[in-house]
């Protein structure tokens, strides 16, 4: 009797800690899969362009602003070899003429490595005050503007089986927010071209690149920051504004990793991981940071998103405060 209570009590308490055995070799598991996955992450993931004696073409928002950056990087050349071209072309307008000058510069400095779409423009207001043709103008050149050039290299990109495409769009390219309902959609449609394209691309040892920089200080943010809706100003200042060498390291960096998403500071991490959804990875490491932060970033941003609605209600009711104010005057 006293035999079989012992061995039925030694049972029960092997019962009782097969959870936590069970718990300890999952734990285990896991750590290991981490690790394996971390140690072949570079394996998997895109060789760095390599910059020196690279053919990289830039676009630019207008003729002056090329002048200006011409004189720029000339400053920055090492050696008499390092040669900048400068060709004044509209990227939105007509497809043809973009080709053409893509085939010009082609001729003169060789098949282009990498290719940094940045012409862009903005504008800011409430959907009824933005005029109509405002939506078509964003489109043509922050979407189009993007498309056309892209278009003029893959062909030679692909024949070579090596580039990098890089789309500048904007954080508000990944959140919609109050007085951006013309330039916000003009930036979400680089990220679903972005996407297409990578899948097309990467068996060719093409890589793109989509980035999102935040409020920049540069000319064009100061002159659009005249017009800004109060609303969008005080959302804009909860995250700050970031220089443009900073902003420019960042680019450069990731477009030469050939990692899909570029971001910027805290909210720019957090934005890319929320936001990210069925977007490549450039390692399985990043993938897996997505998975674990997602959903503290999700209860963060619902904080912000209360944050935001807030200060459009406060806005409102001082507004029609101020008109009630006038019409008893």
């Amino acid at each position: 009797m006293s035999s079989a209570l012992s061995h039925w009590l030694s049972f029960s308490s092997w019962w009782l800690l097969l959870p936590f055995v069970m718990l300890l070799v999952v734990a285990a598991f896991i750590v290991a899969f981490v690790l394996l996955l971390y140690m072949i992450s570079p394996l998997i993931s895109p060789k760095p362009l390599k910059l020196n004696g690279a053919h990289v073409v830039v676009s630019s928002c207008n003729s002056h602003k090329l002048v200006q950056a011409k004189k720029e990087v000339e400053k920055c050349a090492i050696n008499d070899k390092q040669v900048v071209l400068c060709i004044s072309v509209d990227v939105s307008k007509d497809y043809n003429q973009v080709e053409s000058v893509i085939k010009q510069a082609q001729e003169k400095l060789g098949p282009v490595d990498m290719l940094v779409n940045c012409a862009g423009t903005s504008i800011s207001g409430k959907f009824e005050e933005v005029e109509v043709d405002r939506f078509k103008k964003l489109m043509e050149v922050n979407y189009l503007g993007s498309v056309y050039p892209t278009r003029a290299v893959v062909t030679t990109m692909k024949e070579r089986r090596m580039g990098r495409i890089m789309f500048v769009s904007s954080q508000a390219g990944q959140i919609g927010l109050f007085g951006y309902t013309a330039y916000s959609p003009s930036k979400f449609a680089l990220r679903g071209l972005a996407e297409a394209l990578q899948m097309e691309m990467k068996p060719y040892n093409i890589y793109v690149t989509v980035a999102y920089p935040p409020d920049t200080d540069t000319p064009g943010f100061a002159e659009e920051s005249k017009t800004k809706p109060l609303e969008t100003k005080l959302i804009s200042e909860t995250s700050g504004v970031c220089q443009p060498e900073q902003v420019a390291k960042i680019v450069v960096k990731d477009a030469v990793q050939g990692n899909f998403t570029s971001s910027f500071g805290p909210d720019g991490y957090m934005l890319s991981a929320l936001t990210c959804g069925m977007s490549p990875v450039t390692s399985i490491t990043e993938g897996l940071q997505q998975i674990v932060t997602m959903g503290l970033f999700r209860t963060i941003a619902l904080f912000y998103l209360g944050s935001f609605d807030s200060i459009v209600r406060r806005c409102m009711i001082q507004r029609e405060q101020s008109k009630a104010a006038d019409k008893r005057e």
